[in-house]
């Protein structure tokens, strides 16, 4: 019997996720109302969320109190969804996919940034680890509380897939079906790729902005970096005497259309070579098929050892990062300790996965609760358990 792709399925190429050939639900549902998708669906679950929610007070660089114009783990989500989204159309691939796992890859995130999940997994180094890709996919499937018939937001496979970028061994075996790809080199979906890069295209150019803004770097010392000191050239050339402030978001633009463009052809042509039949073919190949060009890739790189010497270990953002870590390490402690100290809800689970799971099951219910606190969040249940002047209202 002849089958008949959804309208949604028709405009996509071949080697596209087509909701037809999903591999679904951990838990089966109806499909969705005629007006919707079932990856439009997960994305508008994951909008709806808690967890993502709390992302507006979950920073990047910058710790949240320190300025309202920096970046948040929200706004930097919505920046690789909107980056994403405009590549899908060009590759003929599943937009509504992509920016559902866009939007959803930094669920997992704790407060301040990579700074707070260092510390985190420190503390967790003797009970299975932190890592915030395996979070975002606890968070979707186990975590969220909204739906009577089922744990956490029950997202179809292609999106939990997409969400998982890096897996031990280990944790791979014990997903089955979702970590197979990690035990057999595979390569996950076009749009979990792209989700990939659009990620850290939209972090490398958004923290050069950050950057600038806080005073960390200057337009000078990011004249080392080729790909910046080309458009910044480019820039002073058309518009002399432009104000510093529009002149470096017309650099970052153009910047962002350049390793945009790139990858588009780039890809494009690695597709032309490989000829994927299909999804699972894509997944069969032995590298990555969305790719920038090897000069762009090397240039993009540079960005992003420049960022991570001159930005992310500057004094400043080491001195907020060192403050971060010791409240993740001091809130861990207090409340492993005693759990007494957490919340109904979360000292239920402390309790409840102690039992199971001993020594690990209770730390891992601390790492929840953390992971899920925001920056300012943090703060205060810090104040509230070490500083007596600070109420506990």
């Amino acid at each position: 019997m002849e089958i008949t792709l959804p309208v949604r399925d028709a405009a996509l190429a071949p080697y596209a996720c087509h909701e037809a050939a999903s591999r679904g639900r951990r838990y089966p549902e109806p499909p969705p109302a005629g007006h919707r998708g079932e990856y439009q669906r997960d994305r508008d679950r994951i909008v709806h969320s808690t967890a993502f929610r709390r992302l507006v007070y979950k920073t990047q660089v910058f710790v949240n109190h320190e300025g309202d114009l920096y970046r948040t783990r929200l706004t930097h989500s919505l920046e690789v969804a909107q980056i994403a989204r405009s590549i899908c159309g060009a590759l003929g691939i599943n937009e509504a996919l992509c920016e559902a796992i866009c939007l959803a890859h930094d669920l997992g995130h704790t407060a301040f940034g990579h700074a707070g999940q260092d510390a985190l997994n420190e503390c967790m180094r003797a009970y299975g680890g932190f890592e915030h890709n395996l979070q975002s996919l606890r968070i979707v499937d186990e975590l969220e509380e909204r739906y009577a018939e089922f744990p956490g937001l029950n997202l179809t496979f292609e999106c939990r897939e997409g969400i998982l970028k890096h897996c031990s061994p280990a944790e791979a075996a014990r997903l089955g079906e979702l970590g197979r790809r990690f035990l057999e080199h595979h390569q996950p979906s076009l749009e979990a790729q792209l989700a990939n890069l659009a990620d850290s295209i939209a972090y490398n150019n958004h923290d050069v902005d950050d950057g600038l803004r806080a005073g960390l770097v200057t337009t000078r010392e990011l004249g080392e970096v080729a790909l910046f000191a080309r458009h910044h050239a480019e820039v002073e050339r058309r518009y002399p005497g432009l104000g510093e402030r529009r002149q470096v978001h017309e650099v970052v633009r153009r910047m962002i259309n350049e390793v945009v463009n790139d990858l588009i052809e780039t890809t494009r042509a690695r597709l032309a070579a490989a000829a994927p039949a299909d999804a699972d073919a894509v997944r069969a190949a032995p590298a990555p098929l969305v790719a920038f060009s090897e000069r762009i890739d090397a240039e993009h790189r540079a960005l992003k050892r420049f960022l991570h010497e001159r930005v992310y270990r500057h004094f400043r953002v080491l001195r907020a990062t060192t403050k971060a870590q010791r409240v993740v390490r001091e809130l861990f402690r207090a409340y492993f300790d005693d759990p007494r100290l957490l919340p109904d809800e979360h000292r239920e689970a402390a309790l409840r996965l102690g039992a199971r799971d001993g020594d690990a099951g209770r730390a891992r219910a601390v790492a929840d609760y953390i992971a899920g606190m925001t920056d300012r969040y943090a703060i205060l249940e810090h104040a509230r358990l070490y500083d007596p002047a600070t109420p506990q209202g």
